[in-house]
């Protein structure tokens, strides 16, 4: 993330112009450009009424200097705040200035980095920065503020030291190998090693949630031709985005918009409908739609009444394992009335996209299963690497409890418990490649 003793700048406020603009340094030079700007020791924590001036004194902007000592800082050094006005030529010129003063231009997320390096901020806080930042809808800024205050930290400390707890004692008994097999029998570490897999396992459900509310759901709606998909889209999207004709097959290529539904962040796919086709054209969107299925965290399959049941069977057939809701379209050619049922253990949405009937039911569905009604106050944001870390460690405590149940094996279930300890430590930052650390913080804006 570049060199800790040099001074970084760069501007924090978005690109464009506004009412103000604020630009940060940070680093061992910071004391000196602030008295050069200010013409004396700025006084910590103070808003300083400064004219900017060139090196030959030509005004530059006037605004507010604030100097932010260390370690008293949001990266933990020696920290200054110019706020000007939102020009962005101004914005352009002072930042010149300060790198002629001794900064340098900083790098995508190098203030953050500098906060979890310099301690001020955990891995999973400075990545809640980023989310926090981006995020797409009030439950999601939400969760990321949960995770910035340390909610997703507090939880992965916990299980780091009930996990610490257990394998001191599993290892304790390889300097005791005559007592190895009674040690190794005691039901209360049987039940320790439990309470850990549950603990991780719950913890690796909630992340879940955590991405969903981060990235958004990503919801693909599939179908035979001419069933309403891409007018389903349409009405969802409030505005045309889809062709919709009577014509079976309009649909060629997958067409995805992002949207706010009722405060939830949804990517929606239309896709080609799924049948056989001698058309060269059709058979390459049925390819398409087939690689979005395999992305899709919920496909919405669109049927008539007829041929729901049929279409049921063949895409649980095609995806087992991701998860689907049903909408019967058109009821308003059968009388029908809209509305939310259970048939087989599938969720079945009875609506029609001409009237307007049941959509309300279809929304307050996919607000629920992106998780918008279950966000609570120990709600937390996440990211995939954290899924991917804590089922490594789930998966290692599985394999130390089988060690201990199965063989007596206290040498293998310390390995485990060891590579689970590692996997959580990648989550905090304490194990964190630095290549890995490099990839997450050059996905911040710059200035952040």
């Amino acid at each position: 993330m570049g060199d800790q003793d040099s001074s970084i700048a760069a501007v924090a406020t978005p690109p464009g112009c506004g009412g103000i603009g604020v630009l940060r340094v940070s680093g061992p030079a910071v004391p000196d450009i602030a008295a050069q700007l200010l013409g004396s020791v700025p006084k910590p924590r103070h808003a300083h009424f400064v004219t900017f001036r060139e090196a030959n004194g030509q005004a530059i902007d006037q605004g507010i200097l604030l100097y932010f000592p260390a370690p008293y800082s949001y990266t933990g050094e020696d920290v200054v705040e110019l706020h000007g006005h939102g020009s962005p030529l101004l914005m352009d010129l002072l930042l010149q200035r300060v790198c002629e003063l001794g900064a340098c231009l900083a790098q995508p997320g190098e203030f953050s980095a500098r906060a979890f390096l310099n301690g001020k901020l955990d891995l999973p806080q400075a990545e809640a920065v980023a989310d926090l930042i981006a995020a797409g809808s009030k439950a999601a800024a939400q969760a990321a503020l949960r995770s910035l205050e340390g909610v997703f930290s507090q939880r992965v400390q916990q299980i780091q030291m009930a996990l610490v707890t257990l394998r001191i004692q599993i290892e304790a008994t390889l300097d005791f190998p005559e007592d190895d097999i009674d040690l190794l029998a005691d039901p209360g570490l049987i039940q320790q090693h439990q309470a850990l897999h549950e603990s991780l396992q719950m913890l690796l459900s909630e992340a879940q949630h955590g991405v969903q509310l981060t990235t958004g759901l990503h919801v693909v709606i599939t179908g035979r031709p001419n069933t309403g998909k891409s007018s389903l889209l349409n009405v969802l999207a409030a505005s045309e985005r889809a062709i919709v004709t009577a014509v079976p097959g309009t649909t060629r290529d997958v067409i995805e918009i992002n949207l706010q539904l009722d405060g939830v962040s949804l990517t929606l796919a239309d896709t080609a409908g799924l049948r056989d086709s001698d058309d060269p054209v059709e058979r390459e969107g049925m390819r398409r739609t087939t690689q979005e299925l395999a992305r899709a965290d919920l496909l919405l399959l669109v049927s008539d009444k007829a041929g729901i049941a049929e279409d049921e069977r063949a895409l649980a057939e095609r995806m087992p394992d991701t998860e689907c809701l049903s909408v019967l379209n058109k009821i308003d050619l059968d009388d029908m009335l809209p509305g939310r049922s259970v048939y087989a253990k599938q969720v079945r949405i009875a609506l029609s996209v001409h009237t307007g009937a049941g959509l309300n039911v279809l929304r307050r569905e996919l607000r629920q299963r992106a998780g918008a009604e279950s966000v609570g106050e120990h709600t937390f944001s996440a990211r995939t690497r954290h899924l991917q870390a804590l089922q490594r460690a789930a998966d290692a405590v599985l394999d130390a409890g089988q060690a201990l149940r199965e063989q007596r094996a206290a040498e293998l279930a310390a390995e485990g418990l060891r590579e689970a300890q590692q996997a959580l430590g990648e989550i905090t930052g304490e194990f964190t490649p630095d290549d890995l650390l490099g990839e997450i913080f050059s996905s911040f804006c710059i200035g952040k």
